[in-house]
């Protein structure tokens, strides 16, 4: 009897070991709704087939979102744009950026409703503005009309969702939007560019949307980590290579526009505004690599700053750059 009793208790503890085992090899990962070579990968689980851990993609409709998410602890990786990541690591989030997922370049816009009266920032005095908050269009707008000499008091800015954004302006409640695609796709169609997020870079104010881990993911998981970074890589440098390969007829381009909620046609367009930093870029000090001097170290730092200015932050860190990380980058190039 013992000894039937010691084998049904070593079946339970073997088969709860496996259990165990199991949820350890599960991740989740917050993403966006950008368009991006990276949607492939997700199409096609190819990390997932490498590593063994399963990846639980949960999509949020802005960075203010997966700040939150990550620090609850449901989420161990996430897409944020640079303002989010500056003010995910003002707040003492242990987080590391490891991958500069986008170079915004001119991918997002200001963009004012034909017939709003709005012809220039100046213009937007007393209207109705949209942008998800502690996002880099969040940011730019604040930039630009700063630039202006506009307070953010002078106008009634609401924090929204892309999705709300998107239907706000159907119906008509608001006057101007600073978003991304899909919805800057939709809104164009109706509605007049005033300034891009290219235009804001040159007047000093650069942004990107990035990669971020919570540090003990990544210590735990270096091979995951490598994997990923090799995979959008290679995900990057075939859109490079070959973007007929990316056109709305694709497999390729319905995978963006699954994974990002976007129509198929506008993935062609809304990718080219976008920069891909290759492997060699990311570590360099053109985007990761050189420490405090380093582009990243540098956006970060000057985007916590402009919000603690604009009291949308109480502090910010000593040290941006000890939160930008090229270890992955470079065990990947190896």
């Amino acid at each position: 009897m013992k000894r039937y009793l010691g084998l049904w208790l070593t079946a339970v503890t073997l088969a709860f070991g496996a259990t165990a085992a199991w949820a350890q090899k599960t991740v989740t990962f917050a993403y966006q709704d950008m368009m991006n070579p990276w949607r492939w990968v997700q199409q096609t689980g190819e990390i997932e087939k490498e590593t063994g851990i399963k990846i639980n993609f949960r999509q949020f409709g802005g960075g203010g979102d997966v700040i939150r998410a990550m620090a609850s602890g449901d989420v161990q990786l996430g897409e944020i744009g640079s303002t989010g990541i500056a003010t995910a690591i003002s707040q003492g989030m242990d987080v590391e950026l490891f991958w500069i997922l986008e170079d915004i370049a001119s991918a997002e816009a200001l963009v004012a409703r034909n017939g709003s009266g709005i012809n220039s920032i100046a213009d937007l005095k007393g209207k109705k503005i949209a942008t998800p908050f502690v996002s880099t269009s969040h940011f730019q707008l604040l930039y630009a009309m700063q630039k202006a000499g506009i307070k953010p008091s002078d106008a009634q800015i609401l924090n929204m969702r892309p999705p709300e954004v998107a239907a706000a302006w159907g119906r008509g409640d608001i006057d101007a939007t600073f978003i991304w695609d899909p919805v800057l796709s939709t809104v164009k169609k109706n509605g007049k560019v005033l300034m891009t997020s290219g235009d804001i870079c040159k007047e000093g104010a650069c942004t990107f949307d990035g990669l971020v881990v919570t540090r003990k993911f990544a210590k735990d998981n270096p091979a995951f980590m490598v994997a990923l970074v090799k995979a959008i890589a290679k995900a990057d440098a075939d859109y490079k290579a070959h973007p007929q390969a990316w056109a709305d007829t694709s497999d390729k381009a319905k995978a963006v526009a699954k994974w990002s909620g976007g129509k198929v046609e506008d993935v062609p367009a809304a990718m080219k505004l976008y920069g891909f930093p290759d492997l060699k870029a990311q570590a360099s000090p053109e985007w990761l690599g050189g420490g405090a001097s380093g582009a990243a170290a540098k956006a970060l730092t000057q985007q916590a700053n402009f919000l603690k200015e604009q009291g949308r932050l109480t502090s910010v860190a000593p040290d941006y750059a000890k939160s930008v990380t090229t270890e992955w980058v470079t065990k990947a190039m190896k």
